[in-house]
């Protein structure tokens, strides 16, 4: 409602008003974006301090204003506005550093070969890389891909990201975050917990020229029941979807702080393919030995990655067919060409919505099983690095597309409510070795062909432990994150808290106690010998029918009577030797014998001209 008239809005008006804020700051941050996208103003801004040695703010608005770094605006708008167009490019040159060093690194000791670089090659890259000790491979095989791409194309090496990457497009969204109750401000009802009290200036037309085209705008939010009744609401941040404006609203509120050790039970996590997850819970007890809380569940998701594998089939097709004609420059074309770029986006948007259902619905599902076995950790395998490989194109490229980062990160979010670590453990040989006597297992293609060489069923060899690779997995996983949860630390990057490196005096403790079965064929004498209890069997009648008067056509009660005659066998018909043959091997059926009937295992009656059998069975008599 736009309280200066008292007008009720429609969702079509919100968003238009809204969508003339976010063009004023879109512009805005565009320009300043456009003159410090280089690598003096991209280092001084992080070097956090200014000219005279102090300290920036956190902020990023503050920081550019702290440098003097502003911009102009050709419409009439208030400081806050200015604010978020400042913030929103603030935190793009703030992100761009990290891109920067990478480059640069990668460039300070370009290799002889981009393709297959040597163990002197990379540690001299991790070298020149800061933090790079750790950074995952795959990043620095795909910026290393990047610039061979633009060397391909130029015939030289960039020189630097910004080279390399034009400065990136400013998404249309309108940060409140950077503004104060002068521009917006949120309030809870006290009434109603899950209503919320948006209240923001928004312009009346797309270019205002004076204070007067700026109004109050009051906007009434719903709250999910997810959001606490006393967690603290912090300004949003503003999208339009389609005809309706979104609002990112984050809030604070108190959770269970979590441990980095002194850990008993710990769910591990194993990442799959067709099964994305499998866990299951582990226990340490107080003399060191690790048993495992059952025998894990599993995360399947075959139908969701083949849908997903279908859509990026689809819109690899797409772009395809849009680069042809882009190449073929048609005018005529252009039209086709409109259809193809509004087609792909509509399968982009699928394809987003389709992993964000996934990783919503994976993440809750691994912290609900934490939850339901009372673990405080969840020890979840580090893939960050794995590149898929080996397996066929298309179960590489399914596995490339696994959304692994999102399902991480939320787990981590929902796992924080409950008071739950999330803890990254090195991958190696969790799947290799086994988790009961840690010698190599023996990986076969199904349980029923154990001679046939495969990758899903696992044995091992020494202990004569049996079961899906994945089942495995979780369990050395497990075992490994309590054993080593004294080297838990946290990622001064990324904040997250992961195990950096295997001890091996730590790893040959990382077994599972296997818990002793009884034996069903023990018949040791414990105790009195029960009495037997002689049941009649069924349908049997224990006494014979009385005598009475037989009616015409009906069979007497009780057995057959012994008077009746028997039939001849077919011995005794002298049946020839080709009508049957006995079965050797597998199923046997009733009077299969040599010369004792027709049956399925007949052979074919002989040619007229072959000569007759001789008959054997003259002189045998009965086969019973």
């Amino acid at each position: 409602m736009d309280e200066e008239t008292g007008e009720l809005l429609t969702a079509g008006a919100l968003a238009e008003r809204v969508g003339w804020c976010m063009d004023l700051t879109a512009r805005m941050a565009a320009s300043l974006l456009g003159e410090h996208w280089n690598t003096i103003d991209v280092d001084t801004l992080a070097a956090g301090v200014d000219a005279r040695g102090r300290k920036l703010p956190s902020n990023a608005w503050m920081a550019l204003r702290r440098l003097g770094w502003t911009t102009a605006c050709e419409a009439k708008v208030n400081d806050r506005i200015v604010r978020a167009g400042q913030e929103q490019a603030g935190r793009a040159l703030r992100s761009v550093k990290w891109r920067a060093d990478v480059v640069a690194g990668i460039l300070a000791t370009w290799p002889v070969d981009p393709k297959k670089r040597t163990e002197t090659e990379w540690e001299a890259a991790r070298v020149a890389i800061p933090g790079g000790e750790y950074l995952p491979s795959s990043v620095i095989r795909s910026r290393t891909r990047q610039i061979t791409d633009f060397e391909q194309k130029n015939g030289r090496l960039p020189v630097d990201v910004f080279e390399l990457e034009p400065t990136p497009r400013v998404a249309r969204m309108l940060l409140l975050a950077a503004c104060d109750r002068q521009q917006a401000s949120v309030e809870r009802s006290v009434t109603e917990p899950t209503k919320v009290l948006l209240r923001l200036q928004l312009p009346t037309r797309p270019d205002p020229q004076k204070y007067g085209d700026w109004s109050w705008v009051a906007c009434t939010i719903t709250l999910p029941p997810t959001v606490p009744a006393n967690a603290v609401l912090h300004l949003p941040t503003l999208r339009i979807v389609g005809e309706k404006v979104r609002a990112d609203l984050a809030y604070t509120h108190p959770v269970p702080k979590t441990a980095r050790s002194g850990h008993t039970v710990a769910l591990g996590v194993d990442w799959g393919l067709n099964t994305l997850l499998s866990a299951g819970a582990a226990r340490l007890s107080d003399d060191g030995t690790i048993t495992a809380l059952g025998a894990g569940a599993q995360f399947r998701a075959s139908g969701v990655l083949a849908k997903q594998y279908r859509l990026r089939k689809n819109s690899e097709r797409l772009h395809a067919k849009a680069d042809q004609y882009a190449r073929l420059a048609d005018p005529a074309l252009g039209q086709k060409q409109a259809v193809l770029e509004e087609e792909i986006r509509r399968v982009s948007k699928r394809r987003s919505h389709l992993n964000d259902a996934l990783a919503r619905a994976a993440a809750r599902w691994t912290v609900d099983q934490a939850v339901a076995a009372s673990a405080t950790v969840i020890y979840l395998e580090d893939l960050r690095s794995m590149e898929a490989g080996g397996m066929g194109r298309t179960q590489n490229a399914r596995m490339s597309q696994t959304v692994r980062g999102q399902i991480a990160e939320r787990m981590r979010h929902l796992a924080a409510e409950a008071g739950i670590a999330v803890v990254t453990v090195p991958p190696a040989n969790t799947s290799k070795h086994c988790p009961h006597c840690l010698t190599p297992l023996r990986h076969r293609k199904a349980p029923d062909k154990p001679t046939i060489s495969g990758w899903k069923w696992a044995i091992c060899p020494s202990c004569h432990w049996q079961g899906d690779r994945d089942q495995g997995a979780w369990r050395r996983i497990a075992a490994r994150g309590l054993t080593h949860q004294t080297k838990t630390v946290v990622d001064k990057t990324s904040g997250t808290m992961v195990i950096r490196k295997v001890v091996d005096k730590m790893e040959a403790k990382a077994a599972i106690t296997a818990i002793p079965k009884t034996s069903r064929n023990d018949r040791s004498k414990a105790g009195p010998t029960r009495p037997r209890i002689n049941r009649p069997a069924p349908r049997r009648r224990g006494i014979p029918s009385l005598a009475r008067p037989r009616p015409a056509g009906k069979r007497p009660e009780g057995h057959t009577p012994p008077d009746r005659p028997r039939l001849p066998r077919a011995a005794h018909r002298h049946q020839g030797v080709t009508t049957i043959s006995t079965p050797t091997t597998g199923h046997r059926p009733h009077g299969a014998a040599l010369g004792a009937g027709f049956h399925l295992h007949a052979h074919a009656t002989p040619p007229r001209w072959a000569g007759p059998a001789p008959n054997t069975t003259v002189h045998m008599g009965s086969l019973s």
